[in-house]
């Protein structure tokens, strides 16, 4: 049914249901189901041609032809879901409104509930027109100056969500998705209470996930209790509660549910510097340092799987290796083992960089060993707020160099390496083959990132705005990772905090606030740059440095190795005047054959109109000239505080005013944090890219920007995008048949990696 046959079916079943309980006399229940169909009424009208309009242009924000999916396209269906569930409720209460069962008091509360989401909808589709109004044709992220952003995103926040976490949960995905998440919510709502009673939330078991009762039987109040968390609770809380799947007992029944593999161990490899062959040139070498930053060298955690028990992978030196986890059963291995498979999956696992580890991801890792036959080392790299960026990704980079070196004892030859992760797996995914290609080092044959966030700079999208309902994403939650990944957490301060501070105390605060700014934004740089410097010929390895003073190394931070370097090193232009209104230009930047030093400030240079671009095709392209014909109709000036149309006015949160942290420190700039943001010359050092992404997940534009840059510097990438299904899928792959289907969609593009290319015939 097209939209506008929706809408007018809705309309005249609410006229209906409007004149026939308008009829039943001045009971109270009568009179708020008159008005609730008069409120579905009204919105449906007002929401129509709003949705009419995104759905008429979001053509132009697709990948192609074959990829029909962006932010737009995700609003447009998901207020199409709120209607037609309004539609088949119309329809129920038309037929049954006279019988002696109908229940008017349940479905009076289903309507008002579903009727708020509509109007909060309708809100989402204005703000989406905002959003079109400002950006350039082709491009899906907010491109006002900061200030700009900043109003739109604290107006966004403020609007009402807790009817979308009560009655209407989940109502977007697909049926099969929603009991389960019904039930998280119950579990978070019951873990917030003992998270309150318990201040660091260590002391919460299991047990607190299933003492929900209320919240079960009052669907208002678990909505609010749930609106009232997300918005209140710290990154510490979230990483309590996204960590309840590594309790003992859940997590044996987990594995016990998933395959049966031979070989699960937990590594821990030594941060010990060691040398690797530079692919331009294979007699030279550069040193690839144990990880540094903030906490010094430390080993590095990961897990080996694999389905069969493979040559290499019980020799002694593997098993110097191996940490112990307790007891866990481990079933003999077999008597003979399995030659070693000519490929290598790297994973690195997903949790907002604040929480999980690969025990939380192994079940479906059981599974990709089993189908693939390819043995897997997933990487338990350090989790903020306690380890911040970079050191997620020096561990990652590092281990994945070990893992390249030392395939053999992985049961691998390493003829085909691919690099695997979700959300901020996907994000470190991509981070470190761009690393590997700034050292020189071999990148990986291929990269599959499901889901993965690949932008944290505070930048609305139309997708982003589904953060408003999603049970998983919420902007807020979202804002608190970002801040505590960038380091940035300690700078939300509650209105009261300030206050209880003298002015000398909040003059030493933003001081020191300016000079850790500082120090983030050069950290990762300028360590890589003098990482870079230690490429040399194969000789006698000499201890680094690092490692001959390691209690020194401890006490330096990388950053302040950085800083102490000569000044000269820094170029005049900073990231910090790197926004997402700079990138709109065509790049005539062209790429040298040799691997560029693209980790320091310098390889950005002064950035000018004439050469960034970074989402737009030519200014010449038809698709662009089509675009601007459809969305120059519309008024282009920044306009992110115009007034919803007269009569219009959605519901706001009753939390108060959330403080939110934008997260616009410039280390939020860097392209090794967000590679959406990084120069042609790195993106084109990139390996064939395959993007799984989800068409209501928050993060969908991340993925459809991202191909689009790779698929205009003619890279090879590929984006699929599944209907229905919320991020973080993976995790939920026995859920439902949905849900397996989506994760056997993974397997068979990380199978495109492994797979050797096909030799030309002669």
């Amino acid at each position: 049914m097209d939209l506008h046959t929706m809408t007018q079916s809705l309309v005249t079943l609410t006229e209906d249901n409007m004149a026939f309980f308008s009829s039943q006399g001045p009971g109270e229940t009568a009179r708020r189901l008159s008005n609730v169909f008069a409120g579905i009424r009204e919105q449906a009208l007002g929401l129509e041609p709003t949705l009419g309009h995104l759905l008429g242009v979001a053509h132009h924000f697709d990948l192609d032809t074959e990829t029909p999916a962006n932010g737009y396209r995700s609003l447009v269906h998901t207020a199409r879901c709120c209607l037609a569930h309004l539609l088949h409720k119309s329809r129920y209460v038309a037929s049954n409104r006279r019988s002696i069962f109908f229940r008017a008091s349940h479905n009076l509360a289903e309507l008002e509930a579903y009727l708020a989401a509509l109007t909060q909808l309708r809100a989402l589709a204005y703000y989406a027109q905002r959003l079109l109004a400002i950006n350039r044709p082709g491009v899906l992220f907010f491109e006002g100056d900061e200030g700009l952003s900043a109003d739109f995103l604290q107006e966004y926040v403020t609007l009402h969500k807790g009817c979308f976490y009560g009655r209407c949960l989940g109502f977007q995905f697909t049926p099969a998705i929603r009991p389960f998440l019904q039930t998280l919510s119950i579990g978070l709502v019951s873990f917030g209470e003992h998270y309150k009673r318990n201040e660091t939330g260590l002391s919460v078991t299991a047990s607190s996930l299933f003492t929900g009762g209320r919240f079960a039987i009052d669907p208002e109040l678990r909505g609010a209790e749930f609106e009232r968390i997300i918005q209140n609770l710290d990154v510490h809380f979230w990483k309590a509660f996204w960590n309840i799947t590594e309790i003992e007992v859940l997590s044996s029944l987990a594995n016990m549910a998933s395959t049966t593999v031979r070989v699960s161990r937990l590594l821990s490899l030594p941060p010990e510097a060691f040398e690797m062959p530079l692919t331009s040139d294979p007699k030279l070498t550069v040193t690839i340092s144990p990880p540094l930053a903030h906490t010094g060298p430390g080993p590095v955690l990961a897990r080996l799987i694999s389905y069969d028990l493979r040559e290499g992978q019980d020799s002694k030196m593997l098993n110097s290796l191996v940490k112990s986890e307790g007891s866990r059963l481990e079933l003999r291995p077999r008597p003979q083992q399995a030659p070693r498979s000519r490929a290598l999956i790297v994973h690195i696992h997903g949790g907002g960089f604040v929480a999980q580890t690969s025990k939380s991801h192994e079940p479906y890792l059981k599974n990709w060993a089993q189908e693939l036959g390819v043995p897997i080392i997933s990487i338990d790299y350090s989790l903020a707020p306690e380890a911040p960026f970079p050191r997620a990704l020096e561990e990652c980079f590092f281990a994945y160099c070990w893992a390249v070196k030392h395939c053999d004892l992985l049961g691998s030859t390493g003829e085909r390496i691919c690099l695997a992760g979700d959300s901020a797996g996907g994000n470190l995914c991509i981070t470190v083959s761009l690393r590997a290609a700034a050292y020189g080092v071999r990148v990986p044959d291929g990269i599959m990132a499901a889901y993965p966030v690949t932008t944290l700079q505070s930048s609305a999208s139309p997708s982003r705005l589904l953060s408003l309902m999603d049970p998983l994403l919420p902007l807020s939650v979202l804002s608190k990772c970002v801040s505590a990944y960038s380091g940035t957490e300690t700078e939300e301060h509650s209105e009261s905090d300030q206050k209880a501070l003298g002015m000398m105390a909040l003059v030493q605060r933003d001081t020191s606030l300016l000079l850790r700014d500082l120090r983030l934004g050069a950290s990762s740089w300028l360590n890589s740059f003098l990482e870079l410097s230690g490429r040399r010929p194969p000789k006698a390895s000499a201890p680094t440095a690092e490692a001959a003073r390691p209690t020194e190394s401890m006490r330096r931070s990388v950053s302040e190795a950085a800083l102490a370097q000569p000044g000269g090193l820094l170029g005049t232009d900073t990231l910090k005047s790197l926004t997402i209104k700079d990138l709109n230009f065509k790049s005539h930047s062209e790429t040298s054959d040799t691997p560029e030093m693209s980790l320091s400030m310098e390889s950005l240079g002064p950035s000018t109109p004439s050469d960034v671009n970074f989402f737009l095709r030519s200014e010449n392209s038809q698709e662009e000239a089509e675009a601007k014909d459809d969305v120059g109709t519309m008024d282009r000036a920044p306009r992110a505080r115009t007034a919803f149309p007269e009569g219009f006015h959605p519901r706001r949160s009753s939390q108060g005013i959330l403080h939110m942290p934008l997260y616009s420190a410039p280390i939020v700039k860097n392209p090794f944090m967000s590679p959406l943001l990084a120069p042609d010359s790195m993106l084109k050092t990139l390996p064939p890219v395959h993007f799984v992404a989800c068409a209501l997940d928050p993060m969908l534009d991340d993925s459809v920007m991202l191909a689009r840059r790779l698929r205009d510097l003619g890279q090879p990438v590929t984006l699929h995008v599944v209907e229905d299904l919320p991020h973080g899928f993976l995790s939920l792959a026995a859920l439902c048949r949905e849900t397996r289907q989506a994760a056997e969609l993974c397997v068979q593009r990380i199978r495109l990696v492994l797979t050797p290319p096909a030799t030309p015939l002669s």
